[in-house]
C-alpha cells in the first residue's frame, strides 16, 4: 500500500483511492498511463471501509477518485458531501440490472462493472457428506446443510453487506433478519475477509459458501473443486467509481473515468485475473441474465440511500445476533427442527415451539424502532473509533434484547424436553 502526504500528492497527477488489489487496478494504471503519458497516477490501497473513514477523516491528503465495489460506500460519501458530480456522458450502461441501478440518479458516482451473487460449493465435500447442491437463498436454511456453510460478516465486507440490505429490503426487515437467523444457525464459521468465503470452500473447510462471482472464481482458488452458481433469483450489482470533491486534478480524472468506459477499458475487465462483467452491452452479450429472469430485487428495486442510512445499525445487529451468537443459535436451532419434526400431534407444543421460532427470528429492533433512530447510531460506526457513551449504552442495548430473545427460546425449549422426558 503506498501512503501519500499533501505535499508529495501534489506532485502526482492523478490521486486514486481504491479497495481493489494491485492485481486488479494495475492494469488499468499501466495501460491509461500508456495513453496519458502526461499523467502519472498514484494509488492508496485500503478496504471499503477504511477508504470511506480515509476520504473522510483526512481533508488535508490530495485524492481525486474513489474506486470500489460497494455501492453503500459511495451513497455514504455523497451523504457526507465527499463526491462531485461526474461529467454526464453515454457509457453504454443500462439503467438497472434486475432491479440494482447501475449508475447514481444523481450523477454522483457511476458503475463501470457488474458481478453477481451466488453461491460457491465444493463438489468433493457435498459428496463426501452426502449434501444436496443448494439451488436458492432458501435452500440455505434446510437443517441438512446445518455446520456446512461460510460467509463474511458485513461489518467486514462491503459485498456481503450488499447481500445482507438485499435480503432485508427484499423481504422485510423482521422477515429477513428471521431468515439471517435461521442461516446463522447453519454456519460453520464466519469469515474474517470476503475472500476468505471461497478459500475456505477450496480447502474444505466448510462446503458452501455466500459469496460474489469474482471472488469465487479468483484464480488462488478457481483450480479446487469449487463450483460459483447464481440462484434462480440472481442479484447483479455495479462495481462504482466517483470523482471526490476535493479533487485537484479533476480534468484528469475525468479522463481516466473515459478510459475505464472505453472499449479497452471494458475490455481489461475480461480478463481471467479480474473477472468482471463489462457494462458496454456489445462486451457483455450472454454474461448477463436475461431481464425477465426474476432476481431478488427485481419487483422493488434497491434503495442505496436507505442501505447507506442503516449502515451502521446492520452491521451492529449482524455481529451480535449472528456472528457472537452463532454456536448458540447453531444448537438452539438444532433443537427446535428435532422437536418440531416430533410434535406433529400435539397441537400445545407446536404452539409453543412456533413462539419458539418467532423469538430465535425477532431482531433486537423492530423496522419502526430503527426509523426512529439518530443517524448517530444507525450510520457507520468505523472500527478503531471510540464509540461515545450513547453508542457504548445503545451496543449494550442491542446485546441485551438478542440475550434475552435467545434465552427465552432456550427456556421455552427446554421445558418441552423436559416435559417429554417425564412422559
Amino acid at each position: 500500500m503506498l501512503l501519500f502526504s499533501a505535499h508529495e500528492a501534489r506532485s502526482a497527477d492523478l490521486s486514486i483511492i481504491t479497495s481493489y488489489p494491485p492485481s486488479f487496478y494495475e492494469p488499468f494504471q499501466r495501460a491509461f498511463e500508456a495513453h496519458n503519458p502526461d499523467i502519472r497516477v498514484t494509488v492508496v490501497q485500503r478496504n471499503t471501509g477504511s477508504a470511506s473513514r480515509f476520504i473522510l477523516e483526512k481533508p488535508e491528503v490530495a485524492a481525486d477518485i474513489f474506486w470500489a465495489s460497494a455501492t453503500d460506500a459511495f451513497e455514504l460519501l455523497k451523504r457526507k458531501g465527499a463526491l462531485r458530480a461526474i461529467q454526464p456522458r453515454q457509457t453504454g450502461a443500462p439503467e438497472r440490472i434486475l432491479g440494482y441501478p447501475v449508475n447514481d440518479p444523481e450523477g454522483f458516482y457511476l458503475g463501470f462493472a457488474l458481478s453477481g451473487y451466488g453461491l460457491v460449493y465444493n463438489a468433493a465435500y457435498l459428496a463426501q457428506y452426502d449434501l444436496p447442491v443448494p439451488q436458492n437463498w432458501q435452500d440455505l436454511l434446510m437443517p441438512v446443510y446445518a455446520g456446512h456453510i461460510g460467509i463474511t460478516s458485513p461489518s467486514r465486507s462491503g459485498t456481503t453487506h450488499l447481500i445482507v440490505e438485499a435480503l432485508l429490503q427484499t423481504y422485510g426487515w423482521e422477515r429477513g433478519w428471521a431468515l439471517l437467523s435461521e442461516l446463522g444457525g447453519n454456519l460453520s464459521t464466519v469469515t474474517a475477509r470476503s475472500f476468505g468465503v471461497a478459500s475456505g470452500v477450496a480447502q474444505r473447510r466448510f462446503g458452501i459458501g455466500v459469496t460474489i462471482d469474482f471472488l469465487a472464481k479468483a484464480p488462488d482458488v478457481s483450480g479446487a473443486e469449487n463450483v460459483f452458481v447464481l440462484t434462480p433469483d440472481p442479484v447483479y450489482v455495479p462495481a462504482n467509481i466517483a470523482i471526490l470533491s476535493r479533487a485537484r486534478n479533476a480534468e484528469a480524472a475525468e479522463r481516466f473515468v473515459d478510459f475505464l468506459f472505453s472499449q479497452e477499458g471494458q475490455d481489461i475487465l475480461l480478463r481471467p485475473a479480474i473477472g468482471r462483467i463489462p457494462v458496454r452491452a456489445a462486451l457483455n452479450a450472454g454474461l448477463l441474465p436475461a431481464e425477465n429472469t426474476g432476481g431478488l430485487l427485481a419487483a422493488n428495486g434497491f434503495n442505496a440511500r436507505l442501505s447507506a442510512e442503516r449502515y451502521g445499525i446492520v452491521n451492529l445487529i449482524f455481529d451480535d445476533y449472528i456472528v457472537r451468537r452463532r454456536a448458540m443459535l447453531a444448537r438452539l436451532w438444532a433443537r427446535l427442527r428435532a422437536l418440531e419434526g416430533e410434535a406433529a400431534g400435539d397441537a400445545g407444543r407446536r404452539s409453543t415451539l412456533a413462539s419458539v421460532r418467532r423469538l430465535l427470528g425477532t431482531p433486537p429492533l423492530s423496522s419502526e424502532d430503527v426509523e426512529r433512530l439518530a443517524e448517530g447510531l444507525k450510520g457507520e460506526w468505523p472500527r478503531g473509533i471510540a464509540r461515545t457513551t450513547e453508542q457504548q449504552a445503545f451496543a449494550r442495548d442491542i446485546r441485551g434484547a438478542v440475550e434475552r430473545n435467545l434465552a427465552r427460546a432456550e427456556s421455552l425449549l427446554v421445558g418441552i424436553s423436559t416435559a417429554a422426558g417425564r412422559r
